[in-house]
């Protein structure tokens, strides 16, 4: 059992009351598999009518690294490549899986985690004839992997770009609750849905035991996915395992405010930690901060909480990242701003 407490992210929690307390009621409910029982269909009409796009093919996968390689895959041919951050999920943290499938990943420079339409035409204009592979999507992920989050007019820009250069925009949304919820937010889900071709709602960092939710605005994209989430070994037998749980979420807003929670505990610690005299290699903007702390500082914090030394800058400091979770309580938010205070 762990005993430092901890900022490392938000998963380490199991799953919300309400999640488990559905999960019980209808435990001795018997339902048809893979995704046809009862609440899966009602989750599914409920993210619908949450975005706004009634014709939206909704499927339910156990992770984020299974949805971003589901989708990619299925929707780009042999030859063709997707465009990413050089910080991107997919680039950093997935094993390889893309490149797995046959995709190259063509990177671009992030600026705060994020990406824009002059690096994205790059990548566009370098790749010139069929000797070379052929860019045909661009991958996001909002929130990003450094907490920043993307505005409506940046949004907008890569929504239009591709549009206009026959790309498809698939945004990661395994912390899309917290980007929709941030004080910094100017987007609500169906604004957001609406501009690009393919995204997902996260539950796994957001009080779901698992799950993601793969939200295709077209159904034409998501012509024969079925097929390949079976082929893949992605169709669960049990779905009403995933389904239940995002009808739980869904439900008077449970999905909104567990984020609201999880960015006000960041919030709160970001404001100590600022207070306490320390900087940010990164403007906090959702429930990922990244502090810049002294290492002796570090090492005293880590004998009572645990969190990722992200990047170390010298030989006196490093970059750190705090995680606050869906779950996060405010009494550890307070120990932390304490024992900081007192090295």
């Amino acid at each position: 059992m762990q005993s430092q407490i901890s900022f490392k992210n938000d998963y380490s929690e199991g799953a919300h009351l309400e999640i488990l307390n559905l999960l019980t009621q209808t435990n001795l409910q018997q339902e048809p598999g893979y995704g046809d029982d009862t609440w899966s269909l009602e989750a599914k009409d409920m993210i619908r009518a949450q975005i706004g796009n009634p014709d939206a093919e909704v499927y339910f996968v156990s992770g984020g690294t299974q949805a971003n390689l589901l989708v990619i895959s299925h929707l780009l041919k042999s030859y063709e490549s997707v465009i990413a951050a050089d910080t991107g999920h997919i680039q950093v943290h997935e094993t390889g899986a893309i490149e797995n499938c046959g995709h190259k990943i063509n990177l671009v420079p992030h600026a705060m985690g994020k990406i824009d339409v002059t690096g994205i035409d790059k990548v566009i204009k370098a790749h010139t004839d069929h000797h070379m592979v052929k860019p045909a999507m661009v991958y996001l992920s909002q929130s990003t992997e450094l907490g920043s989050i993307y505005n409506r007019a940046e949004l907008e820009e890569i929504s239009n770009y591709c549009r206009a250069n026959n790309l498809k925009l698939f945004i990661d949304g395994a912390r899309l609750a917290v980007a929709l919820t941030s004080s910094e937010a100017d987007l609500t889900l169906p604004e957001f849905a609406e501009l690009c071709d393919v995204f997902y709602i996260g539950a796994t960092k957001n009080g779901g035991l698992l799950g993601e939710a793969i939200v295709f605005n077209n159904a034409c994209d998501a012509a024969g996915f079925p097929y390949y989430l079976k082929q893949k070994g992605a169709l669960m037998a049990k779905g009403r395992l995933l389904g239940i749980q995002f009808h739980a979420l869904f439900h008077d807003g449970l999905y909104f405010e567990l984020a609201k929670h999880a960015n006000a505990m960041a919030r709160k610690l970001a404001e100590g930690i600022a207070a306490a005299g320390y900087g940010f290699a990164l403007t906090p903007e959702s429930n990922q901060l990244f502090p810049i702390l002294p290492l002796q500082v570090i090492t005293a914090l880590n004998e009572q909480f645990a969190f990722y030394t992200w990047e170390k800058l010298d030989d006196e400091k490093a970059v750190v990242r705090l995680v606050c979770s869906w779950a996060t309580k405010e009494a550890d938010v307070d120990s932390f701003i304490d024992a900081l205070n007192h090295r």
